[in-house]
């Protein structure tokens, strides 16, 4: 079994899920006692939410070049980043890195394409959906990717910040969420993607108007398969 190099605090809320969800799912595969190797260093997400707020990505690559190289030094044998929207510099992770970095939205679009699916929603922080690091990657394996309107997208990238990171979760926004997925399958989407990882915490698949991918979820679960292959 590989061990796994998870960088974290983006925030550790999510952070929580994807640990737990690795481990559930070694478990599910292995059987008995067993669970994920593991090492895991967090970051402290005030710093990190600054110089997104900020726009000084060139300091979040540096500080997530630096997270990577201690992970590495950990014994990890690959990295999984905790987050979406820190993907924005996966390039400065890649570069840094002798170990090398499980992109969640290769993990993502690796399902979309197993559900044949040509057309797909995206929510996500406001960097995720308008930014093209999440995007493109989709886009290169002829995954067509709609986002909300402008009015949601800010929307969503409240309750995001405001909320999800802290663990509130509110009835009125997850109703809100659900209207705008319910908005993207009319205009045609086939899925959404929770291009975030922490709006799993508030959308549940049984609830939304169209399927759900979770990046949350596709992620741990690739990263199970790169550390058992």
């Amino acid at each position: 079994m590989k061990t796994i190099g998870l960088v974290g605090g983006m925030s550790w809320e999510s952070t929580v899920l994807y640990y737990r969800l690795i481990n559930q799912e070694t478990k599910r595969r292995l059987g008995g006692h067993h669970n994920a190797r593991s090492v895991l260093v967090t970051v402290d997400f005030a710093e990190v939410e600054e110089m997104q707020r900020t726009g000084d990505w060139e300091g979040l690559g540096r500080l997530m070049a630096d997270t990577s190289r201690q992970v590495q030094r950990a014994g990890a044998d690959f990295i999984v980043l905790c987050t979406n929207t820190t993907h924005r510099v996966a390039g400065a992770i890649e570069a840094a890195a002798d170990i090398p970095l499980l992109h969640i939205a290769d993990a993502t679009a690796a399902v979309v394409e197993q559900a044949q699916e040509k057309c797909v929603g995206l929510l996500g922080t406001r960097f995720t959906m308008e930014q093209a690091f999440f995007r493109e990657r989709l886009e290169r394996r002829g995954i067509e990717v709609m986002l909300p309107d402008a009015h949601a997208r800010e929307t969503i990238h409240q309750v995001i910040y405001d909320e999800l990171v802290h663990g509130l979760i509110q009835t009125e926004s997850a109703a809100r969420f659900h209207e705008i997925i319910a908005d993207l399958a009319q205009r045609g989407a086939q899925s959404v993607i929770l291009g975030c990882t922490e709006i799993g915490l508030l959308v549940k698949p049984e609830d939304a108007a169209i399927p759900v991918h979770d990046t949350t979820v596709l992620h741990a679960n690739a990263a199970v398969d790169w550390a058992l292959r």
